[in-house]
């Protein structure tokens, strides 16, 4: 007999697992409410010329590739196998499980843009997958929270990634945590300041290792990507630069004087910073991080990275804005921006430092118990009425010992049971036990929905 198993990097959610991601997905839900985003959804799989060269040479070695159905292999040549899996891999696969929810979202854009309101702010929450390396906070099936804007080019848009972000992290008491932020623009102006003109997108790719790997080995990749011992010497000033907001903000002007794009960037991000001011807000927690690349290509100006801090899971949320991810598809010049959370880092986040709620846990508020034939069917009538005032309510559905229903109801965490036996059917009333405090009183059916409620 087969021992059952998972594929590795997915897991499954039982009951109490369940109840605490729900919690975190709808205090996300209502933050992206409260900011006037509506939700839309998009297949698991979408076409694999959809989601290819939109992430970079190393997105796309992530993907998961789905077979084609039937005899996948019948179009395939020894020639095909011999040059490579490029060739072989157009054969065999025409579609992917996607790999985030903002190419779908770009995607979905194009194809229904004659009825959208523009600028149109969505937001998605559903499962993605990467076929990256398991590793604690790291899966290849998990959830993303996705809110985009498009439509626009406005920096009040990147303003409130900020104040969203801000909302929930207070809402699931998270209080030691940075808001990482930094310009794409002034990355490529790094570049062009270093001597490394056009080659921005290889430079990004090496310094958003910077945390995982350091500083030494960044150098080492960029050696390895082309760059000249004197462009690395140039940017090691940014990436051990120690200094307050206002001294990197002045810092870069200087550094990227020469570049028109760069000091673009750089006023972009005073600018969401003013706007910020004027709605009443301050920075906390918003830090400036000179290094911060996100490697995905498609990103053209602010970009976002969320970490708490003293925990040992890495960012838990992320975003940037893009000037033409609809370009691929047909639709060009359509300025966007957006973040994600990642549902299940926050999780193991949370776990990690026990804030949690107990009574996000809680479901069933009163389980009716009884001891025969009279007492069930009594219960029956109570239960239907319990529901229909919202009272969270369930019957034992078995005739046994009373005994072994109060144990159901505690390991289940169930605070209340309400006893049907005969004296409770002959005065028409139900017996409430509190089972934490042992405490037990008669209440009739009113009384015991506003005792509940």
């Amino acid at each position: 007999m087969q021992k059952p198993s998972l594929p590795k990097g997915t897991r499954d959610f039982g009951p109490v697992q369940m109840a605490r991601r729900n919690y975190i997905l709808e205090t996300i839900k209502d933050t992206f409410k409260l900011f006037g985003y509506n939700q839309i959804e998009t297949p698991a799989m979408e076409n694999l010329r959809t989601l290819t060269g939109k992430y970079g040479d190393e997105g796309d070695q992530l993907l998961f590739k789905i077979l084609n159905s039937g005899d996948f292999l019948k179009d395939v040549t020894m020639n095909d196998l011999s040059t490579g899996y490029q060739n072989t891999l157009k054969k065999v696969s025409e579609k992917g499980l996607r790999y985030d929810l903002t190419v779908p979202f770009a995607r979905y854009v194009v194809m229904n843009r004659n009825e959208l309101t523009f600028p149109f702010k969505r937001f998605q929450i559903q499962p993605v997958w990467r076929a990256d390396r398991p590793q604690k906070g790291r899966y290849r099936e998990f959830y993303q929270c996705d809110a985009d804007v498009v439509g626009t080019d406005s920096l009040v848009c990147e303003a409130e990634i900020i104040l969203m972000i801000r909302r929930v992290f207070e809402k699931l008491n998270l209080t030691d945590y940075s808001i990482k932020l930094n310009n794409r623009k002034i990355l490529t102006g790094i570049a062009e300041s270093i001597g490394e003109a056009g080659n921005e997108g290889p430079l990004c790719v090496a310094i958003d290792k910077l945390d995982k790997i350091g500083w030494e080995k960044v150098q080492e990749e960029l050696i390895g990507r082309g760059f000249g011992l004197s462009s690395i010497e140039k940017l090691s000033p940014l990436v051990n630069l120690k200094a307050d907001q206002d001294e990197k903000l002045a810092f870069l002007k200087n550094f990227l004087g020469s570049s028109e794009t760069g000091l673009q960037g750089v006023k972009e991000l005073e600018d969401a910073f003013t706007i910020l001011e004027s709605m009443g807000e301050d920075l906390s927690h918003v830090e400036l991080d000179i290094m911060l690349a996100r490697g995905l290509s498609y990103y053209t100006g602010a970009i976002f990275e969320v970490k708490v801090n003293h925990v040992s899971i890495g960012s838990v949320s992320g975003g940037g804005r893009y000037d033409n991810l609809t370009g691929g598809f047909g639709l060009p010049g359509v300025s966007g921006v957006g973040f994600s959370f990642g549902v299940d880092r926050l999780y193991d986040v949370l776990e990690e430092l026990e804030l949690f709620p107990a009574e996000s846990l809680k479901s069933t508020q009163i389980l009716l118990t009884h001891f025969d034939d009279k007492g069930f069917r009594y219960a029956l009538g109570l239960l239907s009425k319990l529901r229909a005032v919202g009272i969270q309510a369930e019957i034992y559905p078995d005739l046994t010992k009373v005994k072994k229903q109060l144990e159901y109801a505690t390991k289940k965490g169930i605070p209340f049971v309400g006893i049907c036996g005969d004296q409770e059917i002959e005065n028409s009333v139900i017996a409430l036990k509190n089972l934490e405090s042992g405490v037990q009183e008669s209440f009739s059916l009113d009384e015991l929905i506003i005792k509940l409620k």
